[in-house]
């Protein structure tokens, strides 16, 4: 049962629920016992899941209704793959490296910038590539550097709640 989650950076309650198959406050009770299901809150108040937090929300379901573990059993098992890097029984541990972000526009923007002739249209010949100037290159490769450390700093600031939630709520 395996449920695909949209490419996209937040989601809403109802569309965890969703994808899920549970209900909200089925949803709220496991984040107040899961101190890994921790989603933000927007202005208004509202939850907003990262990918993450879908993820978690799946397997917590998978663990408490497919694996018919307890709450707390379910609470160990997933401490145990989160401190050991081991999604499933049975994968190999690995060396804990950080998760690299991609620099791939999602696929909601790639769309916008791919072409394809309409029908009836003549195909335009392919683009001659176009090389850089000098300048250019060097404040290209100025902003991919702070567009790295910005992608960093977001790594480290979700390692740093991760741990925060995970202390807090001991």
């Amino acid at each position: 049962m395996a449920s695909v989650i949209p490419e996209k950076l937040f989601f809403k309650i109802g569309e965890v629920c969703e994808l899920a198959g549970v209900q909200a406050h089925v949803l709220r009770y496991w984040e107040t016992e899961f101190p890994m299901l921790a989603p933000q809150k927007n202005r208004a108040g509202q939850r907003t899941y990262r990918r993450r937090d879908v993820e978690m929300a799946l397997r917590i379901k998978e663990l408490l209704y497919d694996e018919q573990y307890t709450i707390a059993g379910a609470k160990k098992k997933l401490a145990n793959e989160i401190r050991g890097g081991a999604i499933r029984e049975g994968e190999t541990r690995t060396a804990a490296k950080p998760a690299m972000r991609s620099l791939k526009p999602p696929p909601s923007l790639a769309s916008r910038f791919a072409s394809s002739p309409n029908a009836g249209e003549k195909e335009l010949q392919p683009p001659q590539k176009l090389s850089p100037k000098p300048e250019e290159k060097q404040a290209l490769r100025a902003i991919a550097k702070e567009l790295r450390e910005i992608l960093d700093l977001l790594d480290e600031s979700d390692r740093d709640a991760m741990a925060n939630s995970a202390s807090s709520r001991k």
